[in-house]
């Protein structure tokens, strides 16, 4: 049974020595079942957020993201462009905990309501060019993950064997995943700091700037390109939108970062078959087999290779006219 905002008030009390709450409102939605959540407003005018996991997975991802709150100290939060949570306190209920954060300010960004060459758009391109431009050495000293990209390579080869012994995936999509997983040249990549779960609802907004970050529980070092599939959901160019200003902002280019990109955008359908037949849920299995068969689809009629971009070769008569003109020139 879902715990009352007043009910999550009291414990907040308890959790942070000195809050004197003026008001609380329910806070989100119950729908997923995660947390019992609540907006506490203090009496001095500033807002608080407390949560507590209402299942063993969201135990688990409260509990990762508190540890990666605190790896994000106050002189790594300095090179970011936006606010990241603040622990503020905990407290025993039950079985687990519920924990206050100080409140975020800005608006979820909605994935329908992103558009090409919106600054909204450009603006989550530069937001996440600044996570990734983050040092990697206080991830490793925080005990968090650090991925080369062969590991993230053989991670993903991993996945789509097992998705492979489904029976389940059209033999043309494992073969473009296969020969994905086989260029060389698409693997080769420095590895950068990653929120590792960034969504549309990771990021909050004011007008069309970013002004936060939500969900820190997958932070480590691995291939930036797991960053960005999300956006290939939203509309036409949204994602040409943010990459472009991405690559901008971190001032160098990685040429495969937009196919590495597309292809986790595809393995995430597998990971929604793999996901289906564990928990034994036929419409989970039977939606993502109909998924799979629109990325065959889509791959067919928009031509979208998976692997690396080559220079096209000259003939040699094409060698020498270019030659010619330079020196003309």
């Amino acid at each position: 049974m879902a715990r009352s905002h007043l009910t999550l008030a009291a414990l907040a009390t308890s959790a942070v020595a000195g809050l004197d709450i003026a008001g609380a409102a329910p806070f989100g939605s119950r729908s997923n079942g995660d947390f019992d959540s609540a907006l506490l407003t203090g009496a001095d005018g500033r807002h608080w957020i407390i949560r507590v996991p209402s299942s063993e997975r969201a135990e688990s991802e409260q509990s990762a993201d508190l540890l990666a709150l605190r790896a994000l100290s106050a002189g790594v939060r300095s090179r970011l462009p936006f606010e990241v949570s603040t622990f503020a306190g905990q407290t025993p209920i039950d079985d687990t905990r519920a924990v206050v954060y100080e409140f975020v300010y800005g608006s979820r960004v909605r994935i329908d309501s992103l558009r090409a060459g919106d600054e909204l758009a450009a603006s989550i391109g530069r937001a996440t060019a600044a996570i990734h431009s983050l040092p990697s050495s206080f991830v490793a000293d925080s005990g968090l993950p650090v991925l080369t990209s062969a590991e993230l390579l053989r991670s993903a080869v991993t996945l789509m064997d097992r998705a492979s012994a489904t029976g389940l995936v059209p033999a043309s999509l494992l073969s473009r995943w296969e020969q994905a997983m086989e260029d060389a040249a698409l693997w080769q990549f420095a590895p950068t700091v990653i929120n590792g779960a960034l969504g549309s609802g990771s990021f909050l907004h004011s007008g069309d700037e970013v002004t936060g970050v939500l969900g820190w529980q997958s932070l480590a070092v691995g291939d930036p390109a797991s960053d960005l599939y999300w956006l290939l959901g939203a509309a036409s160019g949204v994602a040409e939108t943010a990459i472009d200003a991405y690559t901008i902002a971190r001032g160098m280019s990685d040429r495969q970062l937009a196919k590495r990109a597309r292809l986790y955008s595809e393995l995430e359908v597998a990971k929604w078959l793999l996901h289906g037949l564990q928990e034994r849920d036929t419409e989970i299995v039977d939606d993502a087999v109909q998924m799979l068969g629109r990325l065959v689809d889509g791959a067919q009629d928009l031509d979208r290779s998976l692997v690396h971009n080559t220079m096209p070769i000259m003939a040699v008569n094409e060698v020498e006219a270019m030659l010619d003109a330079r020196r003309g020139a």
